[in-house]
Formats: structure tokens, C-alpha cells, sequence
């Protein structure tokens, strides 16, 4: 046999031990306005975010399209490793996921999170006050390529993605999470 037949082998071999990763929530957070959001340990979900939660800014944040921000944890440790005084919940996020792979995501996808449904509806296009935790993370977040909706670009969703709710109800921490619908016009979230 080939060596490239033997390594080919032992990876799938190896593979096929491993478990798979279920996603889930790893955090829930809200706040009275602003950053940091704190964690609670579940949430009732309507078609405008969570209950209780408010936007220090709310004619830019919030609404039925930004009713909720999601951000990977994966890609705040991302954050961490570059410099960055982060935690879950520092960017304002609303979901703190664990399992997802950002450049996977994309606008228009729906996932089901616990009870709810949820419509990812664009990008985070960062704000001065996530600055707090320096003032380059708008650029280590988002890029040109970002903003053209480039999947390819290194930064593509470490900033979140917000999300419109479909099916209101409750979530708690420790829920899955699972793709339920690609956009329409694309087979498996890749540009026609």
C-alpha cells in the first residue's frame, strides 16, 4: 500500500472516534443598555429580542431586524488571542454560541435555538462603543471584504450577526442550536 493510502486511512479512521460537536448556547446575556451584556441563565424571546434587555443606543441597535446579536465564542477567543480584553458578552452580543462555525454563517439562514426560530439578517457592522476594549477592534472585526459580504474575508462574522425572530419563546443556557433553513436563491449558503 501507498503512504498516501495509509495516511488517508488513519485520518478517516482516527475521525470516525472523534465526536461530533453539537452547538448549543453557551451564554445568554442582557442588559439595561450598553457593553458589557451579563449572563442570565434563560430568556424569554420575542419578536423584539429578549425581555428585559435594553440598547444604549436604540435608534441603532434593536428592532424586529435586530431583535437579536449572535457572536461565536470560537470567534471571541479568536479576539482573546490577538490582544484583545474580551469576554462572553463584552461585545453586547445577546447569544454567545458554541459550535458554529462563523464563516459558515450567513445572512438569511434560520436556526432553531432552544424555542425560538431565528433569521440571521446581516452583519454587525461594529459601533464606537465596543472601542472600550481598544480602539482597533472595529478594524480586527469587520473589513471591506466584510461589507461587501465576502465569506472569505478572516473577519467574516467576528463581529455577530443579527437576527430577526421568527418563532418567539424561551431559551436557556445549555440549548441546541441547529441550522433549520437556507436562504432562499442558495443551495448550501453559497452564492448562485
Amino acid at each position: 500500500m501507498d503512504a498516501r493510502f495509509l495516511r488517508t486511512y488513519d485520518a478517516l479512521r482516527l475521525n470516525a472516534t472523534i465526536p461530533l460537536v453539537r452547538a448549543s448556547i453557551l451564554q445568554i446575556n442582557s442588559s439595561s443598555g450598553g457593553v458589557p451584556k451579563r449572563a442570565v441563565p434563560e430568556a424569554v424571546v420575542t419578536r423584539l429580542g429578549i425581555q428585559g434587555d435594553l440598547h444604549a443606543h436604540p435608534e441603532v441597535h434593536g428592532g424586529p431586524s435586530k431583535a437579536l446579536l449572535l457572536i461565536t465564542s470560537e470567534g471571541t477567543a479568536e479576539l482573546v488571542a490577538a490582544g484583545f480584553p474580551l469576554f462572553d458578552g463584552a461585545l453586547g452580543e445577546n447569544i454567545t454560541t458554541l459550535g458554529l462555525d462563523r464563516r459558515a454563517m450567513r445572512p438569511g439562514q434560520r436556526y432553531k435555538i432552544g424555542g425560538i426560530v431565528v433569521e440571521l439578517a446581516k452583519l454587525r457592522m461594529p459601533c464606537r462603543t465596543i472601542q472600550v476594549y481598544g480602539p482597533s477592534i472595529g478594524k480586527a472585526v469587520y473589513d471591506d471584504r466584510v461589507d461587501e459580504g465576502d465569506p472569505t474575508s478572516p473577519r467574516w462574522g467576528l463581529g455577530g450577526f443579527y437576527a430577526r425572530v421568527i418563532t418567539p419563546g424561551t431559551i436557556r443556557t445549555g440549548d441546541g442550536i441547529e441550522l433549520v433553513g437556507e436562504p432562499l436563491g442558495r443551495l448550501g449558503g453559497q452564492p448562485e
